[in-house]
């Protein structure tokens, strides 16, 4: 026979799940405050704790509760002549991660033109997401019919010469933790083993640009170069693109070197100087 619950500990369970649920309420109405406190911020320029108060409707030591958190993670900052709040440089850190990929659309479309223009072939821009690379940029060659774009499209970044460069900006260590020890096949040229992959992204780190010859599909060749940031880090990579039997192996060194100057002059554009 099945015991039953003793009505204390039912009891005792109901107030518990009640507590949790409680918890639970309080805690999402304490994050959207803070994020109202950064409207409020945002909006005014700057802030004091008693206005704030006001126009949230709460009791001005809560509002100093928020402002205390959010003053610890450098979301906002004090003014000390004045004891008013403004938005601190975290909320500059966060936008400026959202902008960076505007402004790498920005400065390098008109250099993904020309270097398409140059080689005749399809050139395209992409960052790294996860294991796959996005497309963020795009320039048809004149010699291309634009059956499809690439713009916006998520590709692996093991099987693209733009995730080949983009991992080269990683250690080695880093490429193993992201992609780890099984790498997807797409065709019979795919670079499944991960020392073969380390090899090339080795040798990517020497030459400054990365190839695939049909890995991702067959019929598809690609060259890229790999872009930097002001820091030195590699924010993005500048690929061109073709038909096999027109972008062969016996071409990637003149097109590499046109693709890696393209590339340098978009790194210096974000401040890259190297």
């Amino acid at each position: 026979m099945p015991e039953r619950a003793h009505p204390s500990q039912s009891g005792d369970k109901s107030a518990a799940d009640k507590s949790a649920a409680d918890k639970s309420v309080a805690a999402v109405q304490s994050v959207d405050r803070a994020l109202t406190v950064l409207e409020i911020i945002g909006r005014s320029g700057t802030a004091g704790v008693t206005e704030i108060a006001a126009e949230l409707g709460v009791h001005k030591s809560t509002v100093s509760r928020l402002i205390a958190v959010l003053e610890s993670r450098g979301f906002v900052e004090q003014l000390s002549d004045r004891g008013k709040y403004q938005l601190g440089f975290s909320i500059v850190r966060l936008a400026g991660s959202t902008s960076a990929r505007l402004d790498l659309a920005k400065v390098s479309q008109d250099v993904c033109d020309d270097l398409a223009l140059r080689t005749g072939e399809t050139t395209n821009l992409a960052i790294l997401d996860g294991v796959r690379i996005i497309n963020i940029v795009e320039a048809i060659g004149p010699g291309e019919i634009a059956l499809r774009t690439w713009v916006g499209q998520s590709c692996p970044a093991h099987a693209t010469s733009s995730g080949k460069a983009l991992l080269s900006g990683l250690t080695t260590t880093a490429v193993h933790d992201l992609l780890g020890r099984r790498l997807e096949v797409f065709t019979p040229n795919t670079v499944t083993d991960v020392g073969t992959l380390d090899a090339e992204l080795d040798r990517t780190r020497l030459s400054g640009w990365a190839s695939v010859r049909e890995e991702l599909e067959i019929g598809l060749n690609a060259v890229a170069s790999p872009v930097r940031d002001g820091d030195g880090q590699v924010v993005a990579a500048l690929s061109v693109s073709g038909p096999a039997y027109r972008l062969d192996p016996d071409t990637f060194d003149d097109v590499a070197k046109q693709t890696t100057a393209a590339a340098a002059e978009i790194s210096g554009r974000l401040g890259h100087i190297g």
